[in-house]
Parts: C-alpha cells; sequence; structure tokens
C-alpha cells in the first residue's frame, strides 16, 4: 500500500475510534431510573397534589460510613425545559461520568431529577391540564430535597450542580437545604467547554454570591466535588 494512502486511511481510523468512544462510554453507564411519590405536597401558591411523582435517573453507586449515611452522592439539576435524561446523552455522559471525569461515575453517586413540570415527574399534562398546582422554581428545589431526604435516604451531598436558576438561590442554600449542602457550582454551556473558562465564571459567581448573600454557601472556584 501506498505509504501516504496508508497514513490517510490510519489517521480516518484513529479518528473514528475517538469520535466513537464517548457514545461507547455512555453506553456502558448503568443507569437507574424510578419514582418517589410525595404525598399530600403542598405548594407555594397554597395548592396540594395528593401524589406528586418525582422521577430520577442514578449513575454509579452509593457509598455509605459506618454510620449508614451516604457520602459520595451528587446532585446534578437540569435547565428549564429539561430532564435528567439529557446528561446521559454521549456528549455529555461522554465527558463528565467517564472515569477520570469531573463526576467519575466510579467515584460519585449521581442523582439525576426531572423537576416538578418535567421529564417522568408529574406535570400538567398528565391530566389535570389547568387544575394543576402552580408551581415555581422553590416547588422544584423542594421536591427534589423530599426525593434525595425521603425516597434515596441522602442527607448529604458532595456536590450540586445546577443551571443559572438553581444555583445558590433560596431554595437551594436555605429554605429546601439538606443537613449540609457543601457546595453549589453552576456548569458551562458545554462539558467540553475549557477548565480555565469555567473556573474563571465559577469563581467570578463566588465573588458576587459571597457579596450579595453572606453566609451562603458559595460557588465553589473548581467544579470538581471535594
Amino acid at each position: 500500500m501506498h505509504p501516504p494512502l496508508f497514513a490517510r486511511l490510519l489517521g480516518g481510523l484513529l479518528l473514528g475510534l475517538a469520535l466513537l468512544a464517548p457514545a461507547r462510554a455512555a453506553d456502558e453507564l448503568k443507569v437507574a431510573e424510578g419514582d418517589h411519590i410525595a404525598r399530600s405536597f403542598r405548594f407555594d401558591s397554597g395548592e396540594t397534589l395528593a401524589e406528586l411523582r418525582l422521577h430520577y435517573r442514578t449513575v454509579g453507586r452509593p457509598q455509605r460510613d459506618a454510620q449508614g449515611r451516604v457520602t459520595n452522592a451528587v446532585l446534578v439539576m437540569h435547565g428549564t425545559g429539561g430532564s435528567g435524561a439529557q446528561f446521559i446523552r454521549p456528549e455529555f455522559s461522554g465527558e463528565l461520568f467517564k472515569a477520570g471525569g469531573v463526576l467519575d461515575a466510579g467515584r460519585y453517586y449521581i442523582v439525576l431529577p426531572d423537576a416538578i413540570g418535567h421529564g417522568g415527574s408529574s406535570k400538567p399534562s398528565d391530566g389535570l391540564r389547568a387544575g394543576f398546582p402552580r408551581y415555581g422554581y422553590e416547588d422544584m428545589v423542594r421536591a427534589q430535597h423530599l426525593l434525595l431526604s425521603e425516597g434515596l435516604k441522602i442527607d448529604h451531598l458532595r456536590l450540586v450542580w445546577a443551571p443559572r436558576w438553581a444555583a445558590c438561590r433560596p431554595g437551594c442554600g436555605a429554605r429546601a437545604t439538606l443537613t449540609s449542602w457543601m457546595r453549589c457550582s453552576r456548569w458551562p454551556a458545554c462539558p467540553r467547554r475549557s477548565r480555565a473558562a469555567t473556573a474563571s465564571g465559577a469563581a467570578s459567581s463566588s465573588t458576587r454570591s459571597a457579596r450579595t448573600r453572606p453566609g451562603r454557601a458559595a460557588t465553589t472556584s473548581s467544579s470538581r466535588p471535594a
């Protein structure tokens, strides 16, 4: 075979394998799905729902200390209009959850909930439509607190990774807090974005949070759990 042609073929093969690696990594993830039913859930509007279904996915395995408490849990919240399923896509899971990744599924127990009105969780289109209680971000975060504390028996998180609407807001840091939410970190638009840009953005968020909300858990300058 002509050397230049062989080199081009070999280069194409290596490139193809590199592009397939994230998809293969995502296929190998062991994703568990489930529902937690929060009974007589009261919304901030004052309305109640007899059974609020909270759908979730988990990646990885929980590790427990001598008292049986989960010690490696990470909460990843989706943005408005999304669902936890978006993080199973290769472009996310292949980067975030891979061995050595920011959220290595071999080290962390990752919880991917669907917020109220999204994905497999209760929403108006299930049947109540206009009769569904009015809900907002506070309700979403408080419901996720119930999912963690009552459904999954988690009272401590290594990291809360959240979009702009949830990161270090009252529902995250105060009203719906667990025993200890150690860190809040906003994610970049794409996990492949440079870590330097991510750290810079998180650092500026930390400065703003510390300045405007004393005593609140500030956004960490690193997106990697402690």
